[in-house]
């Protein structure tokens, strides 16, 4: 496609990261993000209809495509599709950028079926060191165990380097900052902490739950010093070496440090549907036009559509706040 077909919001940000939920299914039931067992649930789509949107979307100037769930290593044909995907090239024909986000309990038998598909990095979420925790927080038991297997499979595979998010509850988990800096230093791996967000199904996210930056930052210099590294504007990370130079942790702050001036990513919904920001209240429904016959040409026209009327930014904590139409499993992160 031309340069003018190229993904670029009214607000002039250039759209190049596309994340897509492969399956609205996880294996996990995370208490700050599952209310109880059971929940909506929103259809999946053949792969094969996922890999024609993502062409599309790379044929519009996307260059990096994140899968995402629910837990998409529940989705089989899952390998399959990566290798799809690392035939795609970008419009300047340079590989796609292909990651994956986990809970990382299968990862272990997967991590190197899907780095030798063209599985370039993958990111495991994590919100606690300590097993008892762990357990008690995904209501899984020994679920530590495997997903510390899962994070050792990635590293060996070479998908690294592998990502650790841990989501920070005040009073939940906020107790583990240091032991997860100690984790970053011993397994090698990039420990990234995110500030809680209302994308719960409980809805009951509140300013005071908010683990921000600035705590975090002033509670891990207790444990050791860190010195900031040079990042680029649309990274959504914050990113810090300890002092000594050994281990890595980031710090994703969208309610105490909002990015979204530079957001240069899309979402598309496991049923097909766009989403311009993770708080939209609105979605824009791609799956229909294609099940109606629509063209790759009438496809694009699309999203062009729907990437204009991305949103400027997010109203987190504001008077008037409209939470998002759905929750953080439902999106994908």
């Amino acid at each position: 496609m031309q340069s003018e077909m190229m993904l670029t919001d009214k607000h002039g940000r250039d759209i190049h990261d596309l994340r897509i939920s492969i399956t609205d299914r996880c294996n996990y039931k995370c208490v700050y993000c599952r209310s109880g067992n059971d929940g909506p649930a929103f259809p999946e789509m053949p792969i094969a209809d996922y890999l024609r949107m993502v062409r599309v979307f790379v044929g519009l100037g996307i260059t990096k495509v994140r899968l995402t769930g629910g837990e998409p290593l529940l989705r089989r044909g899952l390998v399959e599709m990566v290798q799809e995907l690392g035939r795609m090239k970008t419009i300047n024909g340079s590989p796609l950028d292909i990651a994956l986000t986990t809970n990382g309990h299968l990862l272990a038998d997967l991590a190197q079926p899907l780095a030798d598909a063209g599985l370039s990095r993958v990111t495991v979420s994590m919100d606690a060191v300590d097993e008892e925790r762990f357990a008690r927080i995904t209501r899984v038991p020994n679920a530590h165990k495997r997903v510390l297997a899962g994070v050792r499979a990635a590293q060996r595979a070479g998908l690294n380097p592998v990502k650790v998010n841990c989501v920070l509850l005040r009073g939940f988990n906020d107790d583990q900052i240091a032991a997860f800096g100690r984790f970053a230093r011993v397994e090698g791996v990039v420990v990234r902490f995110i500030e809680f967000m209302p994308l719960e199904e409980d809805r009951v996210w509140s300013p005071e739950i908010v683990v921000t930056l600035d705590e975090i930052l002033s509670r891990m210099a207790e444990f050791m010093p860190l010195r900031e590294i040079e990042h680029q504007p649309s990274e959504t990370a914050r990113r810090y070496w300890f002092e000594d130079g050994v281990g890595e942790i980031g710090i994703i702050a969208p309610v105490s440090h909002p990015f979204c001036g530079h957001c240069s990513r899309i979402r598309v919904t496991s049923d097909g549907k766009i989403r311009t920001c993770l708080f939209s209240v609105r979605e824009h429904d791609l799956a229909g036009p294609m099940a109606s016959g629509a063209s790759d040409e009438d496809m694009a026209e699309f999203i062009m559509q729907a990437v204009d009327q991305k949103e400027a930014r997010h109203h987190i904590g504001e008077a008037g706040f409209i939470p998002a139409s759905r929750t953080m499993v439902h999106i994908g992160g």
